[in-house]
């Protein structure tokens, strides 16, 4: 009998292998990826007596403590363990995201993982296999898009560390990155990704500028950078949300036309797009070069409403519920998803 049931249970393992063979090598790649990294940590304490470390760094990895204090205590986050640790990526990117979206409407490809859920992005921790995939992709017709990550959650698998790449940010932005990543740690719906990823945005911004008011004042230096970095912010992705919904428009109006005039009409208002960005009022002139050196498409965009679609619909649930309270508003968005 225990034979039998053995030769039972290695069958099923070899079929299991079988069909979702794939879904194993990539979870093996990432699961190397991730330990490499967590193997390689060290604590934050032993960071911060080393002499050899500069000022400049221990400075900003004492920000993250504050925020990530800032964030449990003030914010009603998950408290753990993550960003106590930190990993030198001696200049290199450690993950890159990998997302795709059909030609001519916003519909994400999904990749479903047993047990994680769906997802409509991939994470790689080395580069040529996201190319390879990429281009795999563009074979089947999908726009793709490639992007380093400068910080992500392990939803708890692991203890997050900082990664020295994210120091490269100011006080404001790297707040905001902390409180972001933590917001996932702390609540993250299977199956929901533009949700988690609405969310954790919304908490992250509204988080930072807490953080410097409660730190510096609004009348500080370091909370009018932000703010001002903010309206640029605000300014780009609501054109970005305001292009999409063309685009969108477009895609339905043009959706039984051959696939060539398809293509020539996308081109000319992602054209459109492109232009108008030197319409736009920035503080900051990086933004009026932004596509200099890459044209955006479907997948780009997509990005826009994954990220921010549901921002306004978040404030005036917060304004309206919680009395602008944000910690409030995490503890009913808690309560609400546990229930």
């Amino acid at each position: 009998m225990i034979k039998k049931a053995s030769w039972r249970i290695l069958i099923l393992i070899i079929l299991l292998s079988i069909v979702y063979w794939e879904h194993l090598i990539y979870g093996i790649r990432q699961a190397k990826g991730q330990l490499s990294i967590t193997f390689n940590t060290l604590p934050v304490e032993e960071v911060l007596s080393n002499p050899s470390v500069t000022d400049s760094i221990k400075y900003k990895i004492q920000i993250v403590q504050e925020a990530r204090l800032f964030s449990f205590d003030r914010l009603g986050l998950k408290q753990s363990e993550n960003y106590t640790t930190f990993y030198d990526q001696k200049g290199e990117v450690s993950l890159w995201n990998l997302s795709a979206c059909k030609p001519f409407a916003f519909e994400p490809k999904m990749w479903s993982f047993p047990v994680l859920g769906s997802f409509p992005y991939k994470g790689y921790f080395e580069l040529e296999h996201a190319k390879k995939e990429m281009d795999e992709l563009k074979k089947d017709g999908y726009d793709v898009r490639i992007r380093p990550v400068g910080g992500w959650s392990t939803l708890g698998w692991t203890s997050d560390p900082i990664l020295s790449n994210m120091l490269d940010r100011s006080e404001g932005p790297l707040a905001e990155l902390i409180i972001h990543e933590l917001t996932h740690s702390t609540l993250f719906i299977k199956d929901n990704i533009e949700f988690n990823e609405n969310l954790a945005s919304f908490i992250g911004e509204l988080g930072a500028i807490q953080y410097l008011n409660e730190k510096y004042g609004d009348k500080s230096a370091a909370y009018y950078d932000y703010i001002i970095s903010e309206e640029d912010s605000r300014t780009f992705r609501n054109q970005m949300l305001l292009a999409t919904n063309k685009l969108d428009s477009l895609y339905q109006i043009i959706s039984d036309d051959p696939d060539s005039i398809k293509a020539h009409q996308k081109h000319l208002m992602i054209d459109e797009i492109m232009s108008s960005i030197d319409t736009l009022h920035f503080h900051d002139p990086r933004y009026y070069q932004i596509f200099n050196s890459s044209r955006p498409n479907n997948a780009y965009f997509m990005s826009y409403l994954r990220y921010y679609s549901s921002k306004d619909s978040l404030q005036d649930l917060l304004s309206s519920m919680y009395k602008d309270d944000l910690k409030l508003f995490i503890e009913g968005m808690k309560s609400f998803h546990d229930n």
